[in-house]
């Protein structure tokens, strides 16, 4: 009875994938067992190393390219040898509720950049997402990345106002939109999305860890500095 239980916490906490893994393994059994039943509080730990072990697989499947940005798609330091990748929606709600994080790890870490790969998956986003690629191209991706945000979900008239205030040259911005390199690009990262298997937006690749959703930014910043010790 015990095992079972023990099995269905398992389950709880890492999934049935986990538990599946725990119940062939034969560590469901004997010492191990009885350990683990006096000692419940190390499940979370437990989940959490087998959670990243199972995110680091999925990087190591994760296609050439995915850190290099679209040129001019960045944010912090262009040049800056900690890389964080961030697939995102301006019509995503956590998306918008990240970027005072991501500003936040930006200040601290003049090493930082910051790779926005463009992920429209919202119904109305791929217009704004078109015109986000073409503010890259003029050098203004920054400006124009936190002013749709600041405008609210994508429309015709958020992302005019948006372009406007990133100071974009609007009749260039709208050629570049509509042209293939940029349908390329977001097929690109259609691509890259779904190799790493990402359900939704944002999405993140913080050093050999792949995180899914909206997270502290201790959190990125504690996967970032994973790799730069």
């Amino acid at each position: 009875m015990k095992n079972h239980l023990l099995t269905a916490l398992i389950a709880l906490v890492c999934g049935f994938a986990g538990a599946g893994l725990w119940s062939l393994s034969g560590l469901g059994h004997n010492q191990t067992r009885n350990y683990l039943l006096s000692n419940p509080q190390i499940l979370p730990d437990m989940a959490e190393a087998y959670q990243r072990e199972q995110a680091k697989d999925r990087l190591a499947q994760a296609p050439d390219g995915v850190k290099q940005p679209f040129p001019g798609a960045v944010l912090g330091n262009p040049e800056g040898s900690h890389v964080l990748v961030k697939f995102t929606d301006y019509g995503c709600t956590y998306c918008r509720q990240s970027i005072a994080g991501t500003d936040e790890l930006i200040a601290a870490d003049p090493e930082l950049k910051v790779v926005v790969r463009e992920w429209p998956i919202f119904e109305g986003s791929e217009a704004a997402a078109r015109m986000a690629l073409a503010a890259a191209k003029q050098g203004k991706y920054a400006a124009f990345y936190h002013a749709m945000f600041e405008q609210g979900p994508p429309s015709e008239a958020t992302i005019a106002r948006a372009a406007q205030i990133a100071g974009l040259d609007q009749a260039a911005a709208k050629a570049f939109a509509q042209s293939d390199e940029a349908t390329a690009e977001l097929d690109r990262n259609m691509a890259f999305a779904r190799s790493m298997q990402f359900s939704g937006t944002p999405s993140w690749i913080a050093g050999d860890e792949v995180i899914e959703g909206l997270v502290p930014p201790e959190r990125l910043a504690e996967a970032l500095k994973s790799v730069a010790r």
